[in-house]
């Protein structure tokens, strides 16, 4: 019962510091931008710019705080999945739709393959996790190359593959790569792009369904695998 309690503050301490540390340079940023706004004469077009500007940072950070309050109730136990039964080509479908004109804009395929797996589980919550595999996918595929997302059946589970071509991650990366916040290489990052804690996300969802997620990279690219339940 002490330890149950203890993990609990523990969980709680560590989510008040990933908080604290994740927006403590944007909100820095914020008031700095502020004060030289107010402090010199500005035209109402340069204002606008400025204010402009700070709002594209805190709708980040609020969507940031909204994911960090979702992984909070996976941390509690409290991320209770609504199931149906679902046949899972048609949820990566619904994805692809979303994702198509920035996939086009970017000069990337996505491309499905595989069966209509039925898999009981919460569309939303799929969708999300589906979602967030396909952005990063997008953000490091290379202009020309494919996305191709598969769906199998295997020994009673079901598993979902999202697969892209890019520059390889390197193997110590891999096991920490579903730590919210975690970062490789900065070479493999985009300003503005991302929080940090998509691949937590992800994590979190799959377990809610007592599925597991696994991701491999090498030369011929990168895999994350969702294995679920049939």
């Amino acid at each position: 019962m002490i330890e149950r309690i203890e993990d609990v503050f523990t969980r709680q301490s560590n989510f008040s510091a990933d908080i604290a540390h994740e927006i403590r340079t944007p909100i820095t940023n914020l008031i700095t931008q502020t004060e030289i706004a107010l402090s010199q004469s500005r035209s109402q077009k340069e204002l606008e710019d400025v204010l402009y500007s700070n709002l594209e940072e805190l709708t980040r950070m609020a969507k940031m705080v909204s994911d960090m309050l979702f992984l909070a109730q996976a941390d509690n136990n409290q991320l209770i999945p609504e199931k149906k039964m679902l046949n899972l080509a048609d949820e990566v479908g619904k994805v692809f739709d979303f994702f198509e004109a920035l996939a086009e804009d970017r000069g990337v395929e996505l491309r499905f393959v595989g069966d209509k797996c039925q898999v009981a589980g919460d569309p939303l919550m799929l969708r999300r996790a589906l979602s967030n595999l396909l952005s990063n996918a997008l953000r490091y595929t290379p202009t020309g190359e494919t996305i191709v997302v598969r769906c199998q059946t295997v020994d009673h589970l079901v598993q979902v593959i999202v697969e892209n071509p890019g520059t390889p991650i390197a193997p110590e990366h891999l096991p920490r790569l579903f730590d919210r916040f975690y970062r490789v290489d900065p070479s493999r990052q985009r300003k503005g792009e991302g929080s940090g804690i998509g691949l937590a996300i992800v994590k979190s969802i799959v377990v809610a369904h007592k599925g597991t997620v696994a991701v491999t990279s090498d030369a011929r690219g990168t895999r994350f695998v969702i294995t679920l339940p049939a």
